[in-house]
């Protein structure tokens, strides 16, 4: 199989990414690919179950001397976050990832790369083809839907898998073992707005807020990145102080994405076009200047363009714009047991315009659930307050540290064996398919591991190639040792 990624090691793992890479398997559009990972079974002459929404285990017996052995999961969502930069031409219903190789990294070209969590299952099919690794017996779970609601974890039956220990292959950070995660609600809010006419006097103009770094909203939730609907609320408002008078607003693409890009269309005398640009200008570097190191440099721009919707009503806009600069959006709360790691955070995610609708996504997350019904009540109650309509999703649970697991003390074992050091041993503030599967089939023993892979859920999502290789390395050691 010759692709972008030929020359890397380990090859066989390499290989079955690139084969992943060129199936659209956006969440909620995995069929195709659930459809690969049953053909690489028959390939190999191995069972495979698919069940009614399209999860697939894949069994392999045990290889001589351990099969006996009890049976281990290796666990991976096939699906990927789609998020491609306002420039780029790509379909993600048809296109595949163009896979790059820059440096000691593998990324995209112009959008996500799915190595969240494509890396993942492209270990366990690549254990499940070799003939030389020895291990357990194994059921490999390839589940679907896991960026938008985890709705295939959400829908295993009884029986599926077999075994009670399980390796979860969705990690991104090489030299760590993850014992638990955050829990998760989605809230979302609609309105619907009145418009009147513009003036003759009005022309249509474009307001954008591009260049950001968006990224996930779980793990780089901290790191003080911009979020581009908070911007273009500002920018809405600023022009809007000119004159401007905006008919739609749109920013933020999925809920468990921090919104990297922003636009609101609408209307504006050209005799003010100086006067929009400049104050446009200021905000952009007032925006640099509060950013700092710890995002791109943003860009707010202005264009005019051919047509534009009616004007939304004044007093609508004021509710939808005000209720963007109130909502809240970032940390609300630091674990008080684990060192550096966010306990509850809230994500204003998309605004979205679709004729006299105005729609929000938000997520919130907690390890704690408490904390995270009441992240999702203050989100509700602020978008009740501006006179949106609300609906808010059952959320699912968080994945609680078991720090006495018989699997983590192996991990510790193993990893000191290989590489000098035992792993870090954390949680992470991300949602994971651990605390789902194992209230589905009680008694399961979990950890979670991966290669290092930075700013996943963005255009920027890269994957450490060394990483990989480290990754395939402690994976492949360990499985004979369960």
């Amino acid at each position: 199989m010759t692709h972008p990624l030929s020359g890397l090691e380990p090859k066989l793992l390499w290989d079955h990414f690139a084969a992943l890479a060129a199936i659209p398997r956006g969440s909620k559009n995995e069929a195709a690919a659930s459809a690969h990972v049953v053909a690489v079974a028959a390939r190999l002459g191995l069972p495979a179950k698919v069940d009614q929404v399209g999860n697939v285990v894949i069994t392999k017996p045990g290889t001589k001397g351990l099969e006996s052995k009890p049976v281990v999961v290796l666990q991976g969502h096939v699906d990927m976050v789609c998020e491609k930069n306002s420039g780029t031409a790509h379909d993600f219903t048809k296109d595949p990832i163009r896979l790059v190789v820059d440096g000691d990294v593998v990324k995209a070209d112009g959008t996500t790369l799915g190595a969240d969590n494509g890396i993942g299952c492209a270990a366990a099919l690549a254990i499940l083809e070799s003939n030389d690794l020895a291990h357990p017996p194994l059921e490999c779970l390839f589940t679907i839907d896991e960026e938008t609601g985890m709705t295939g974890a959400n829908v295993l039956a009884p029986g599926f898998v077999t075994g009670r220990r399980m390796l979860n292959l969705d990690t991104e950070e090489e030299g760590a073992v993850y014992v638990g995660c955050a829990g998760g609600v989605d809230t979302l809010a609609t309105t619907k707005v009145e418009r009147t006419k513009p003036t003759a006097a009005l022309s249509p103009y474009r307001i954008s807020v591009t260049g950001l770094r968006g990224g996930h909203s779980g793990c780089d939730i901290h790191e003080g990145r911009v979020n581009a609907l908070k911007v273009l609320a500002r920018a809405v408002t600023e022009a809007g102080a000119v004159g401007f008078a905006a008919a739609t607003l749109d920013g933020g693409s999925k809920r468990n994405a921090i919104a990297r890009e922003g636009f609101a269309v609408g209307w504006l005398d050209p005799v003010k076009e100086p006067e929009v640009r400049a104050a446009l200008a200021k905000l952009e570097a007032d925006v640099r200047s509060e950013a700092g190191r710890f995002d791109n440099p943003v860009n707010v721009g202005l264009e005019r363009i051919d047509a534009a919707p009616d004007p939304i009503a004044e007093a609508d806009l004021a509710r939808i714009v005000g209720f963007i600069h109130a909502a809240p959006h970032g940390v609300l709360g630091w674990s008080p047991d684990i060192p550096n790691l966010v306990q509850t955070s809230t994500n204003l995610a998309i605004v979205e315009t679709k004729d006299d609708v105005v729609s929000f996504s938000t997520s919130q997350r907690s390890s704690v659930e408490s904390a995270k019904k009441d992240a999702g009540r203050m989100m509700a109650t602020a978008m009740g307050l501006a006179g949106f309509e609300v609906k808010q999703g059952d959320g699912y649970p968080g994945w609680k540290p078991n720090v006495t697991s018989p699997l983590l003390g192996l991990a510790k074992e193993v990893h000191a064996e290989l590489f000098g050091k035992e792993p870090e041993v954390k949680a992470i503030h991300a949602g994971l398919e651990c605390g789902i599967i194992g209230e589905k089939y009680p008694g399961m023993d979990t950890i979670s591991f991966g290669p290092t892979i930075r700013n996943a859920h963005s255009p920027d999502e890269c994957v450490s190639i060394p990483s990989v290789k480290n990754f395939w390395t402690y994976l492949t050691a360990f499985l004979p040792r369960l």
